[in-house]
């Protein structure tokens, strides 16, 4: 009796899902093309107060309340409390900016101050390097600022761009946001078993090949992150092993008065073994640091929602 009951409910389960993946499916497309008919930085505005309100009083909310104490043990729990909520309000933005991502890269060298996305000089020359090394690349970004921008910057800058990313699991919802992705953020290629022959295919003909790296993986390399060790995904440093070439971080931070100032790192340098082979988990490792060293500038504005640490 006790098997056919958790049978049952497993049936129920699985025959609920595809109808609970479209209703979710629906209402993203819904919201979506409903954002984009209000104005960008009133609609990201209020999508920042929601996402504060709603996001207290989620479990999350107690994730990243603990994430935060044992990364900054330093800290009150008025301070912390302080990053969570900017945390909430960070999110609710990108959500907001992701409906207006076909038109919210504006930057005119010619005119900065009146750009929304600040560039600085070596940032240019860094970007422009990599167009004219004939070379391709590595480049990697987190849960940081607008994690959604990279791709248009490198885009931008006349890069040949390979996006990796994580389709969502509707198909409406997939559609209405890859539409929204494709407007210039160059090639995207979804995450999957076949994404790593497909990125090493893009590094040989040349291609900048981008992905976001700083999420928990299970069967990934270990690294230490604020000082506990966490896993890794070991796949850019693979791809490393099989095309050599430079490797560089890309960050979008937010800046008062609903601005941006886009950031490409100098090269990290690989982590090699005796032999001179490319150190899986070493390379890992020292993009994790940088990547450490950006949430350390700006901690309210990384994602400390999620499981990191497991």
């Amino acid at each position: 009796m006790r098997r056919l009951l958790l049978r049952t409910k497993a049936g129920i389960r699985d025959a609920a899902k595809p109808v609970s993946e479209a209703a979710v499916g629906a209402l993203t497309v819904g919201l979506l093309r409903t954002t984009r008919y209000f104005d960008p930085i009133k609609t990201a505005n209020l999508f920042g107060r929601v996402s504060r309100f709603i996001g207290s009083k989620l479990s999350e909310n107690k994730i990243g309340r603990a994430n935060l104490t044992a990364a900054f043990p330093e800290k009150s729990p008025e301070e912390i409390d302080s990053i969570l909520a900017g945390v909430w309000d960070n999110l609710g933005r990108v959500g907001a900016e992701f409906a207006h991502l076909d038109h919210i890269w504006r930057h005119d060298p010619a005119h900065p101050e009146h750009s929304r996305i600040e560039i600085e000089p070596r940032t240019h020359d860094l970007f422009a390097q990599l167009r004219l090394d004939g070379k391709p690349a590595l480049i990697f970004a987190s849960h940081l600022g607008n994690w959604e921008l990279p791709a248009l910057a490198a885009v931008a800058h006349g890069l040949d761009a390979a996006i990796l990313y994580r389709r969502p699991n509707s198909a409406a919802a997939d559609r209405a946001i890859e539409k929204l992705r494709a407007v210039n953020m160059g090639t995207l290629i979804p995450a999957g078993r076949d994404a790593p022959l497909k990125l090493a295919e893009a590094l040989q003909k040349g291609q900048h090949v981008a992905m976001l790296v700083d999420q928990y993986l299970t069967n990934g390399v270990d690294v230490t992150f604020f000082g506990r060790m966490t896993k890794a995904n070991p796949m850019m440093a693979r791809l490393l092993r099989q095309v050599e070439c430079p490797i560089h971080g890309v960050r979008i931070i937010r800046l008062p008065g609903h601005r941006f100032r886009a950031e490409l790192s100098e090269e990290v340098k690989p982590v090699r073994d005796a032999d001179g082979k490319i150190d899986i988990q070493g390379t890992m490792q020292a993009i994790t640091s940088v990547v450490e060293g950006w949430i350390r500038e700006y901690p309210d504005q990384w994602l400390w929602l999620h499981r990191r640490w497991r």
